[in-house]
């Protein structure tokens, strides 16, 4: 072990000598600014991209409430667009509607009219009649007879048909109408016994039903069967 003197000689001559440039140590000054340099661009990328991503995070709400409001916008004008529509149909249909009315209020004034056209010369016929003095009850019989055939003929000029129920048919409750019923031996339970109104059709409508007494034949009323007779 060196004594302490020694170690301080050695020390001395050591400083005394010029120390060896050692390869591993041999940093060069501008590598190390451009490394400096690098940093800064690399903290100044991160802390762009980091801005950049707060400026999306925050603009793409303002992006999605902006379509909301033109999404908005486009609703209500199509909405105004339909009310628009459908108050103009309702005016037209209110105006089809009046047309309509006053165009079937006039077909069946004209109706009225034909029909009372038809009936006048008929009155006229019923009026010189009576004006006139029949020689005799047949001679009044025969000019009345005249006049029902006139009407009946404007009747079916009109489309009007008398129903076809004689006495003796059976009753039909689809044109006729049972007033109330009688008991007659010559006919069927069941038939026509008596005509009081005739009844009428309008073309294949029922205008009016026949109205009839229909025979009914009560069972104690009936004749008693002779037992032998088969």
């Amino acid at each position: 072990m060196r004594d302490p003197e020694t170690q301080r000689s050695l020390a001395n001559d050591a400083a005394d000598e010029p120390l060896e440039a050692d390869p591993a140590l041999d940093l060069n000054l501008d590598e190390f600014e451009e490394v400096k340099d690098l940093q800064a661009l690399a903290d100044e990328v991160a802390e762009s991209t980091e801005e950049s991503a707060k400026a999306g995070a925050a603009g793409e709400p303002d992006a999605r409430l902006a379509r909301a409001l033109q999404r908005i916008a486009d609703l209500e004008s199509k909405e105004a667009e339909h009310k628009d529509k459908y108050h103009r149909l309702l005016a037209d249909f209110a105006n089809h509607r009046n047309r309509v009315g006053r165009e079937t209020q006039l077909v069946v004034t004209l109706a009225e009219k034909k029909i009372l056209l038809e009936l006048l010369p008929v009155v006229d016929s019923f009026e010189r009649c009576l004006a006139t003095h029949s020689a005799s009850v047949e001679d009044f019989h025969n000019g009345v007879s005249l006049i029902y055939r006139q009407l009946l003929e404007v009747l079916r000029k009109a489309g009007v048909e008398p129903v076809e129920v004689n006495v003796g048919d059976a009753f039909d409750a689809m044109h006729a109408e049972a007033l109330t019923t009688t008991s007659l031996a010559n006919l069927p339970d069941g038939a026509v016994a008596a005509v009081f109104e005739r009844g009428y059709m309008l073309r294949d409508i029922l205008l009016r039903p026949a109205r009839v007494i229909v025979n009914h034949i009560h069972p104690a009323s009936e004749p008693e069967r002779d037992p032998s007779v088969n």
